[in-house]
């Protein structure tokens, strides 16, 4: 009897029906920008493929210690935008440099609201479907480790907010692949658990907090 077998847990299956789903929800609330000013404007993307013991997943990577800024922090595949880019194609560009994942615009499934960090970014988050089991070939700069969160454990843990002293924003904590994923991550994940997966519209992310190690 392989795993798949012995494995009684719930999945969400990864196919065309979890697609037109998560499109339809994605459509139901206008997308919310956030005014750059003098910050830098990056992309990320949630990429969903699919798992043989895990059924629809998202990938979140986890950052190397070695790292300028950010190190060993939690993360999605994105990056700045470089000059003349959109926030598609520099998503698209760094999956591809981070993941070895090439995607194209068809692969688009919808956007999510940018979250303006306390680190001097916007970023701009994009929903993209990946394929069934993908070769991935993380670039060990950018990349420590892949982590596929299946969609059901993403629906099944439980969010804590808690209040910090340096802030008057409710801090977020998912409490995922063994560890708590602050925000930015946190907060697009968060959204795209509730207006992706559940159709919670009006849920927004512009009041969320990030934790203070997150802040430089």
């Amino acid at each position: 009897m392989n795993r798949r077998a012995r494995d009684t847990r719930p999945v969400i299956g990864f196919d065309q029906q979890l697609r037109a789903v998560l499109t339809d929800n994605l459509k139901r609330q206008p997308r919310r920008r956030c005014p750059r000013g003098d910050r830098r404007h990056a992309a990320v993307a949630i990429v969903l493929v699919e798992s043989e013991l895990e059924g629809a997943v998202l990938l979140l990577c986890r950052r190397p210690v070695t790292m300028r800024r950010h190190a060993g922090q939690w993360a999605l595949p994105g990056g700045r935008l470089d000059p003349g880019e959109t926030p598609l194609d520099a998503a698209l560009r760094e999956l591809h440099e981070e993941l070895g994942l090439r995607l194209d615009e068809h692969s688009v499934v919808g956007w999510l609201d940018d979250f303006g960090t306390r680190s001097g970014f916007v970023m701009t988050p994009v929903v993209l479907w990946g394929g069934a089991d993908p070769p991935l070939t993380p670039d060990p700069d950018e990349v420590l480790a892949v982590h596929p969160i299946g969609l059901q454990t993403l629906l099944d843990c439980t969010p804590r907010f808690i209040t910090i002293p340096e802030s008057d924003q409710a801090v977020l904590q998912l409490p995922l692949a063994g560890d708590l994923i602050h925000a930015p991550t946190g907060a697009i994940v968060y959204q795209f658990r509730e207006l992706g997966l559940r159709g919670r519209v009006g849920t927004r992310v512009d009041r969320i907090g990030e934790p203070v190690f997150a802040w430089r």
